[in-house]
Protein backbone atom coordinates (compact mmCIF):
# COMPACT_ATOMS: atom_id res chain seq x y z
CA UNK A 1 0.00 0.00 0.00
CA UNK A 2 1.39 3.50 -0.96
CA UNK A 3 2.28 5.92 1.90
CA UNK A 4 0.51 8.91 2.46
CA UNK A 5 3.38 10.67 0.96
CA UNK A 6 3.03 8.65 -2.55
CA UNK A 7 -0.34 8.97 -2.12
CA UNK A 8 -0.52 13.01 -1.91
CA UNK A 9 1.75 13.24 -4.73
CA UNK A 10 0.43 10.86 -7.45
CA UNK A 11 -3.15 13.16 -6.55
CA UNK A 12 -1.62 16.38 -6.73
CA UNK A 13 -0.03 15.13 -10.49
CA UNK A 14 -3.52 13.54 -11.23
CA UNK A 15 -5.40 16.14 -10.64
CA UNK A 16 -2.90 19.63 -11.06
CA UNK A 17 -5.02 20.96 -13.66
CA UNK A 18 -8.51 20.82 -11.39
CA UNK A 19 -6.84 22.18 -8.15
CA UNK A 20 -6.30 25.82 -7.82
CA UNK A 21 -3.33 27.20 -5.77
CA UNK A 22 -4.11 30.25 -4.03
CA UNK A 23 -2.79 32.71 -1.40
CA UNK A 24 -3.54 34.91 1.40
CA UNK A 25 -5.27 37.64 -0.72
CA UNK A 26 -7.49 35.52 -2.82
CA UNK A 27 -11.48 35.95 -2.70
CA UNK A 28 -11.65 32.71 -1.21
CA UNK A 29 -9.93 32.83 1.53
CA UNK A 30 -11.42 36.32 2.41
CA UNK A 31 -14.66 34.56 2.09
CA UNK A 32 -13.91 32.00 4.33
CA UNK A 33 -12.64 34.37 6.96
CA UNK A 34 -16.12 36.47 6.98
CA UNK A 35 -17.78 33.17 7.20
CA UNK A 36 -15.76 32.30 10.39
CA UNK A 37 -15.82 35.94 11.79
CA UNK A 38 -19.95 35.87 10.24
CA UNK A 39 -19.61 39.25 9.27
CA UNK A 40 -21.15 39.54 6.21
CA UNK A 41 -24.70 38.65 4.57
CA UNK A 42 -24.90 34.96 4.42
CA UNK A 43 -28.19 34.18 2.08
CA UNK A 44 -26.83 31.22 0.88
CA UNK A 45 -26.56 29.56 4.01
CA UNK A 46 -23.09 28.85 3.81
CA UNK A 47 -20.60 27.85 7.17
CA UNK A 48 -17.46 26.25 7.57
CA UNK A 49 -16.30 22.82 8.85
CA UNK A 50 -12.49 22.50 10.09
CA UNK A 51 -10.57 19.19 10.34
CA UNK A 52 -10.93 15.19 10.16
CA UNK A 53 -14.27 14.97 12.39
CA UNK A 54 -16.17 17.71 10.87
CA UNK A 55 -15.43 16.48 7.33
CA UNK A 56 -16.29 12.77 8.27
CA UNK A 57 -19.79 14.37 10.05
CA UNK A 58 -20.22 16.32 6.82
CA UNK A 59 -19.63 13.10 4.35
CA UNK A 60 -21.94 10.84 6.03
CA UNK A 61 -24.69 13.34 6.54
CA UNK A 62 -24.18 14.17 2.54
CA UNK A 63 -24.06 17.76 2.76
CA UNK A 64 -23.71 19.91 0.11
CA UNK A 65 -20.11 21.16 -0.38
CA UNK A 66 -19.26 24.81 -2.09
CA UNK A 67 -14.87 24.74 -1.44
CA UNK A 68 -12.56 22.52 -0.80
CA UNK A 69 -9.24 24.09 0.80
CA UNK A 70 -6.29 21.79 1.66
CA UNK A 71 -2.90 22.10 2.56
CA UNK A 72 -0.58 19.10 1.49
CA UNK A 73 1.87 20.13 3.83
CA UNK A 74 -0.57 19.08 6.59
CA UNK A 75 -2.03 16.05 5.15
CA UNK A 76 -0.13 13.49 6.91
CA UNK A 77 -2.61 10.56 7.73
CA UNK A 78 -4.47 7.77 5.91
CA UNK A 79 -7.56 9.22 7.04
CA UNK A 80 -6.93 12.68 6.34
CA UNK A 81 -5.81 11.77 2.79
CA UNK A 82 -9.15 9.27 2.17
CA UNK A 83 -11.10 13.02 3.04
CA UNK A 84 -9.24 14.53 0.40
CA UNK A 85 -10.11 12.13 -2.65
CA UNK A 86 -13.54 12.19 -1.02
CA UNK A 87 -14.16 15.50 -0.95
CA UNK A 88 -12.63 16.73 -3.95
CA UNK A 89 -14.75 14.28 -5.88
CA UNK A 90 -17.74 16.14 -4.18
CA UNK A 91 -16.93 19.78 -3.90
CA UNK A 92 -17.76 22.04 -7.07
CA UNK A 93 -13.90 23.74 -6.79
CA UNK A 94 -11.14 23.03 -4.34
CA UNK A 95 -7.94 25.01 -3.85
CA UNK A 96 -4.60 24.12 -2.29
CA UNK A 97 -2.81 26.64 -0.01
CA UNK A 98 0.52 26.96 1.47
CA UNK A 99 0.86 26.28 5.47
CA UNK A 100 1.27 29.77 6.36
CA UNK A 101 -2.16 30.72 4.22
CA UNK A 102 -3.84 27.17 6.05
CA UNK A 103 -3.19 28.66 9.40
CA UNK A 104 -4.79 32.11 8.52
CA UNK A 105 -8.02 30.18 8.48
CA UNK A 106 -7.75 27.87 10.43
CA UNK A 107 -9.08 28.08 14.10
CA UNK A 108 -7.48 24.72 15.89
CA UNK A 109 -4.09 24.03 17.21
CA UNK A 110 -3.68 20.77 15.96
CA UNK A 111 -4.72 21.41 11.86
CA UNK A 112 -6.03 18.59 10.01
CA UNK A 113 -5.07 20.21 6.38
CA UNK A 114 -8.72 20.68 5.42
CA UNK A 115 -11.03 23.64 5.36
CA UNK A 116 -14.55 23.45 3.88
CA UNK A 117 -17.46 26.11 2.96
CA UNK A 118 -20.75 23.82 2.88
CA UNK A 119 -24.35 24.62 2.60
CA UNK A 120 -26.53 24.52 5.80
CA UNK A 121 -29.26 21.51 5.20
CA UNK A 122 -32.06 23.75 6.13
CA UNK A 123 -35.46 21.32 6.74
CA UNK A 124 -38.93 22.20 5.76
CA UNK A 125 -42.10 21.12 7.43
CA UNK A 126 -42.28 17.98 5.28
CA UNK A 127 -39.50 16.67 6.68
CA UNK A 128 -40.91 16.86 10.57
CA UNK A 129 -42.19 13.03 10.80
CA UNK A 130 -45.75 13.33 12.57
CA UNK A 131 -46.35 10.04 14.97
CA UNK A 132 -49.30 9.44 18.11
CA UNK A 133 -46.00 10.87 20.07
CA UNK A 134 -43.68 13.89 19.17
CA UNK A 135 -41.76 16.44 20.61
CA UNK A 136 -40.77 19.75 18.81
CA UNK A 137 -38.81 21.72 20.28
CA UNK A 138 -39.22 25.86 19.57
CA UNK A 139 -36.62 28.26 19.79
CA UNK A 140 -38.26 32.05 20.50
CA UNK A 141 -35.59 34.70 19.80
CA UNK A 142 -32.71 32.85 21.46
CA UNK A 143 -29.37 35.35 20.90
CA UNK A 144 -26.64 33.04 22.29
CA UNK A 145 -25.38 30.94 19.47
CA UNK A 146 -23.60 28.63 21.78
CA UNK A 147 -26.95 27.97 23.79
CA UNK A 148 -28.64 26.81 20.35
CA UNK A 149 -25.69 24.86 19.35
CA UNK A 150 -26.01 22.82 22.85
CA UNK A 151 -29.34 22.63 22.51
CA UNK A 152 -29.58 21.10 18.73
CA UNK A 153 -26.90 18.66 20.47
CA UNK A 154 -29.42 17.95 22.94
CA UNK A 155 -32.28 17.26 21.06
CA UNK A 156 -30.32 14.54 19.04
CA UNK A 157 -29.29 12.63 22.58
CA UNK A 158 -32.86 13.56 23.41
CA UNK A 159 -34.38 11.57 19.99
CA UNK A 160 -36.45 15.21 19.52
CA UNK A 161 -38.66 14.77 16.45
CA UNK A 162 -37.16 18.95 15.10
CA UNK A 163 -36.58 22.10 16.39
CA UNK A 164 -38.58 25.51 15.01
CA UNK A 165 -36.91 28.85 15.34
CA UNK A 166 -38.73 32.15 15.73
CA UNK A 167 -37.95 35.74 16.32
CA UNK A 168 -34.42 34.75 14.83
CA UNK A 169 -31.30 36.71 16.68
CA UNK A 170 -28.36 34.48 15.69
CA UNK A 171 -27.86 32.61 12.30
CA UNK A 172 -28.21 29.25 12.27
CA UNK A 173 -24.58 29.32 10.01
CA UNK A 174 -22.69 30.50 12.83
CA UNK A 175 -19.60 29.17 13.51
CA UNK A 176 -20.54 28.70 17.80
CA UNK A 177 -24.22 27.18 16.58
CA UNK A 178 -22.35 24.32 14.15
CA UNK A 179 -19.01 23.56 16.71
CA UNK A 180 -21.66 23.48 19.55
CA UNK A 181 -24.16 21.19 17.95
CA UNK A 182 -21.35 18.35 17.60
CA UNK A 183 -22.93 17.70 13.99
CA UNK A 184 -26.24 17.19 15.18
CA UNK A 185 -26.90 20.85 13.24
CA UNK A 186 -26.74 18.29 10.12
CA UNK A 187 -29.00 15.39 12.15
CA UNK A 188 -32.18 17.72 13.36
CA UNK A 189 -34.75 18.90 11.30
CA UNK A 190 -34.38 22.53 11.74
CA UNK A 191 -37.45 24.49 10.24
CA UNK A 192 -37.12 28.40 10.41
CA UNK A 193 -40.84 30.52 10.52
CA UNK A 194 -41.32 34.40 9.48
CA UNK A 195 -43.55 34.47 12.51
CA UNK A 196 -44.70 33.27 15.93
CA UNK A 197 -47.75 33.14 14.15
CA UNK A 198 -46.92 31.02 11.54
CA UNK A 199 -45.30 28.73 13.80
CA UNK A 200 -48.23 28.25 16.39
CA UNK A 201 -50.85 27.50 13.96
CA UNK A 202 -48.84 24.93 12.41
CA UNK A 203 -48.11 23.26 15.88
CA UNK A 204 -52.32 23.65 16.56
CA UNK A 205 -53.19 22.29 13.02
CA UNK A 206 -50.86 19.38 13.71
CA UNK A 207 -52.87 18.57 17.26
CA UNK A 208 -49.37 19.62 19.26
CA UNK A 209 -49.71 20.76 22.71
CA UNK A 210 -48.00 23.84 23.47
CA UNK A 211 -46.25 24.15 26.52
CA UNK A 212 -44.29 27.22 27.86
CA UNK A 213 -41.28 27.16 29.87
CA UNK A 214 -41.99 29.64 32.64
CA UNK A 215 -40.71 30.49 36.09
CA UNK A 216 -44.24 32.30 36.86
CA UNK A 217 -45.71 28.07 36.61
CA UNK A 218 -47.60 26.66 39.28
CA UNK A 219 -46.40 23.12 37.90
CA UNK A 220 -43.09 21.27 37.53
CA UNK A 221 -42.12 20.07 34.29
CA UNK A 222 -42.08 16.08 35.97
CA UNK A 223 -45.97 16.34 36.93
CA UNK A 224 -46.36 16.11 33.24
CA UNK A 225 -47.60 12.72 31.31
CA UNK A 226 -46.05 14.80 27.93
CA UNK A 227 -48.19 12.56 26.08
CA UNK A 228 -49.26 12.76 22.53
CA UNK A 229 -47.29 15.85 19.92
CA UNK A 230 -45.64 17.96 22.38
CA UNK A 231 -44.05 21.32 21.98
CA UNK A 232 -41.97 22.88 24.19
CA UNK A 233 -41.35 27.01 23.96
CA UNK A 234 -38.69 28.23 25.48
CA UNK A 235 -37.88 31.87 25.12
CA UNK A 236 -34.63 34.21 25.22
CA UNK A 237 -31.89 34.73 27.50
CA UNK A 238 -33.08 37.91 28.09
CA UNK A 239 -36.93 38.80 27.34
CA UNK A 240 -38.25 35.30 28.08
CA UNK A 241 -40.98 33.70 25.47
CA UNK A 242 -42.94 36.62 23.46
CA UNK A 243 -46.43 37.61 24.30
CA UNK A 244 -48.28 36.04 21.32
CA UNK A 245 -47.18 32.43 22.97
CA UNK A 246 -49.50 33.30 26.02
CA UNK A 247 -52.55 33.50 23.58
CA UNK A 248 -55.51 31.00 23.65
CA UNK A 249 -54.54 27.41 24.88
CA UNK A 250 -51.23 26.30 26.32
CA UNK A 251 -49.66 25.17 29.75
CA UNK A 252 -47.05 26.49 32.03
CA UNK A 253 -44.13 24.50 32.87
CA UNK A 254 -41.57 25.14 35.55
CA UNK A 255 -38.02 23.75 36.94
CA UNK A 256 -38.27 23.87 40.67
CA UNK A 257 -35.28 26.63 42.04
CA UNK A 258 -33.93 24.86 45.01
CA UNK A 259 -30.78 27.59 45.67
CA UNK A 260 -30.61 31.60 45.14
CA UNK A 261 -30.82 31.77 41.79
CA UNK A 262 -34.23 32.20 40.27
CA UNK A 263 -33.80 30.18 36.80
CA UNK A 264 -31.63 28.30 34.61
CA UNK A 265 -29.42 28.97 31.51
CA UNK A 266 -32.25 28.17 28.89
CA UNK A 267 -29.81 25.29 27.13
CA UNK A 268 -29.77 23.28 30.39
CA UNK A 269 -33.34 23.77 31.29
CA UNK A 270 -34.52 22.93 27.68
CA UNK A 271 -32.01 19.61 28.35
CA UNK A 272 -33.93 18.94 31.08
CA UNK A 273 -37.55 19.17 30.22
CA UNK A 274 -36.74 17.47 26.92
CA UNK A 275 -35.05 14.46 28.79
CA UNK A 276 -37.90 14.09 31.09
CA UNK A 277 -40.63 14.54 27.89
CA UNK A 278 -39.01 12.00 25.21
CA UNK A 279 -37.99 9.69 28.07
CA UNK A 280 -41.45 9.30 29.37
CA UNK A 281 -43.09 9.67 25.49
CA UNK A 282 -40.59 6.45 24.73
CA UNK A 283 -41.70 4.56 28.33
CA UNK A 284 -38.39 4.92 30.17
CA UNK A 285 -40.32 6.73 32.76
CA UNK A 286 -43.68 5.70 33.84
CA UNK A 287 -46.59 8.27 34.31
CA UNK A 288 -45.83 11.60 36.21
CA UNK A 289 -43.32 11.76 39.00
CA UNK A 290 -45.23 13.89 42.03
Amino acid sequence: MDSVEVRIKKFMEENKNKIEAIGPQNGKIKEVMALLNNTKPNKQHFFIIDGIWAHEKALNNDLEVDSFIFCQEIITSPEAMNLVESFFKKAKKTYQVSLKTFMKICEKDDPKGMISICKFPLSSLDDIKLNKNNIIIVLDGLEIPGNVGTILRTCDGAGIDGVFICNRRARITHPKIIKGSMGAAFTIPIVEFNSVEDCKSWLLKKNFKIYLTDTRAKKAYYEDKFEGRVALIVGSERYGITKPWYEGDYEMIMIPMLGQCDSLNVAIATTIIAYEASLKQKCFIKGDRK
